[in-house]
């Protein structure tokens, strides 16, 4: 054993390997995606042996790979981000039907804010519609605990297991004591056993099923309430504080992440009861590890006497929910407080002041506090220098100095010009083009969602040209079948591709058109031009966003064409090349126009009000900071006036590439 510090992600990918898992797959999505990355890592390094880990091409692919395996008796690890349990949905709704054999537990994350997705949806929600077991964890330590456990209750129960962490889970850290090696547990030897009555979900057997569901969920709440690990995971009391005082009127329950906060909160707001020499009320705090199906008999145990209970959660009013619902069954004297009586966050993170500070109104220290709390305050601006106060400028998300994807966005707005259109956005780096000066996003709904949405616009507002724009990841997550939809219906839409060969939004990651996969094969990249005609796209072009004329010229070719038709702009990432030299401004050239600014928007240039020069005057000038140009070269292309160039020892250089590889004209029909 060793003692390793981890990420929340990093301990869960360890807590699987320890169970024995056999099978790793997911899709990437922030803030979930180390969890798969660092199995891949491990099996690399031959500490993981055993395993088999990839990237799906989407997380229904990577679902039902998991399925597969199980059924072979093979233990899985599903990951994906909130978002991605709807792709999965439809697998997930189903299997849970047939049941599983080896074990499967799928580790969702959930997205409180949201920092980094397009909706705050809680799982627990989801776990209860698909009536999937839940464990929900406050700290790393615990999401490494019930990853564990929740392999156990899987084979138990013949069910996959949903394991939801939140971002602040996933990307805290701890220390652990892990394995030196881990090896994944044997298949059983006979592998797959055939049974047609039970593998295959037919009507009859879909009937059966749902009453094996029904059966087992009360099984598993008595589990939660009575064995361990799963007892533990719903614990009382707080560091001494408080725990089951038979004397208390009030409670306190918190899930997840939010338990973590409310400890610390309740313990800020003992230590001002005490600076302000009152006595606390006496409460009880409980937390909830176990969300569904909901431990009854321990909350039971825990509630008995208490008269207000404070639910304190993220996201949707799940356990406040439960204990109205328990308390209406039981008939129990006990009035609810949280999201629905406006008593708690309704949406967005929790955090520990925000939590002390409700808490302290819920136990009625509010007013007799505030003195207490402006103390602190006070203190704390005698204690810290004086700093005046400055309103520091909004600094909103850019693409990346020399992205290609501006060249795209840029080289599209301008082929339409004077053209009606719509401009269908997708889920990625690429989102960011809604921001001006690019403005060339219009709507943005989920991964995929830009080419099928524009062909409804297509057919109900055939006065505008209807054009979508998809990754080249999100191509192969959730864009083929929107493909097949157009050439099949005939829509008249145009697809820009935008290839940067990555994932880039969430770190980087390989997809089919790489050819790289997690096992350390590299296989033949998957052709995106001949995945397009092979879905019925006859009229193909290719374009490099950083050379303007030419991608405008593609464009326009593209566009012209009624009925399918697609972009493949081609250049990658600029995360994954090294950055050329940086261009320089010409003062004496420059006018002070600021089109370079105004046009593309590249955070690598700037303007100085000050610089004068004989053509802009006491306008000021354009500057390019070389710390983040990395020479892509489209800013020298949008200057009408040739004051940006390559410094005078590169420009042969550059003039002799540009002759090497002239201009495409538009592509080509494919």
């Amino acid at each position: 054993m060793t003692k390793k510090l981890l990420m929340g992600n990093e301990a869960m990918a360890f807590a699987a390997l320890e169970a024995g898992v056999r099978v790793v797959a997911g899709y990437p999505g922030t803030p979930s995606s180390e969890i798969v990355e660092t199995v891949a890592r491990l099996r690399s390094s031959g500490t993981a042996r055993g395993v088999h880990v990839e990237w799906s091409t989407n997380e229904k692919a990577a679902l039902e790979v998991l399925f597969g395996a199980s059924l072979a008796g093979a233990r899985g690890l599903f990951t994906c981000k909130q978002m991605g349990l709807n792709v999965a949905s439809d697998a997930l709704m189903s299997l849970n039907y047939v049941s599983v054999r080896g074990g499967l537990v799928l580790v969702v994350a959930d997205d409180p804010g949201p920092i980094s997705s397009q909706t705050e949806q809680d799982t627990r929600r989801f776990a209860a519609f698909a009536k999937v077991p839940v464990l929900d964890p406050a700290t790393p330590e615990q999401a490494y605990d019930m990853v564990k456990a929740a392999f156990e209750l899987s084979e138990r129960f013949h069910t996959p297991v949903i394991v939801r962490p939140t971002t602040r889970v996933d990307h805290a850290s701890a220390f652990f004591e892990l394995p030196t090696v881990t090896r994944a547990r044997p298949v059983p030897e006979e592998g797959f056993e055939r049974d047609v009555s039970k593998w295959v979900i037919f009507p009859r057997r879909a009937y059966e099923a749902h009453g094996e569901i029904n059966e087992r969920l009360p099984e598993i709440a008595r589990v939660y309430a009575t064995e361990e690990p799963f007892a533990s995971f719903n614990p009382c009391g707080v560091d001494g504080i408080a725990g089951i005082d038979t004397a208390a009127s009030f409670g306190i329950v918190a899930c997840g992440i939010s338990a973590a906060y409310a400890r610390e909160a309740l313990r800020i707001v003992a230590k001002r009861a005490a600076a302000a020499d009152l006595e606390l009320p006496a409460f009880r705090f409980m937390q909830i590890g176990t969300p569904y199906p909901f431990p009854e008999e321990p909350f039971a145990t825990f509630a008995q006497g208490l008269s207000d209970v404070l639910v304190i959660e993220e996201l949707d009013y799940v356990i406040e929910d439960e204990l109205a619902r328990w308390a209406g069954r039981t008939h129990a004297s006990l009035s609810v407080h949280g999201k629905l009586t406006g008593e708690a966050r309704d949406r967005g993170e929790n955090d520990v002041d925000d939590i002390a500070s409700r808490i302290e109104r819920f136990l009625g220290l509010s007013g007799r506090l505030r003195l207490r709390r402006r103390a602190e305050a006070q203190d704390a601006t005698v204690a810290a220098p004086a700093v005046p106060a400055e309103e520091l400028p909004v600094r909103p998300p850019v693409l990346c100095p020399g992205c290609p994807h501006r060249g795209s966005f840029y080289a599209v707005k301008q082929a339409l010009r004077g053209t009606p259109a719509v401009l269908c956005g997708d889920i990625g780096c690429y989102t960011l083009g809604n921001a001006k000066p690019l403005d060339a996003v219009d709507t943005c709904l989920c991964m995929g969602a830009g080419i099928t949405m524009a062909q409804g616009l297509a057919v109900a507002d055939p006065g505008k040209k209807a054009v979508a724009f998809v990754g080249d990841s999100t191509f192969f997550a959730s864009g083929m079948t929107g493909l097949a939809n157009a050439a099949y219906n005939g829509h008249d839409i145009t697809v820009m591709v935008l290839d940067n060969a990555t994932t880039a939004m969430t770190g980087s990651q390989p997809h089919p058109g790489t050819g790289f996969t997690l096992m350390g094969v590299q296989r033949p990249p998957l052709d995106i031009e001949a995945v397009l005609v092979a879905n019925g796209f006859r009229h193909v072009y290719h374009a490099n966003p950083l050379d303007k004329d030419a991608s405008i010229v593609a464009v326009k070719a593209a566009v012209a064409f009624e009925g399918p038709s697609a972009v493949i702009f081609e250049s990658p990432c600029v995360q994954l090349i090294k950055p050329d030299e940086p261009v320089v401004i010409d003062t004496e050239a420059c006018t002070g126009c600021k089109k370079c600014i105004t046009e593309i928007g590249c955070p690598a240039i700037g303007f100085n009000p000050a610089i004068e020069g004989p053509r802009s005057g006491s306008r000021g000038q354009s500057f390019i900071d070389p710390a983040l140009c990395n020479g892509c070269d489209l800013c020298t292309q949008i200057c009408p006036f040739g004051a940006i160039a390559f410094p005078a020892t590169n420009a042969e250089e550059q003039q002799g590439d540009a002759a090497e590889s002239p201009a495409e004209e538009g592509g080509q029909d494919a």
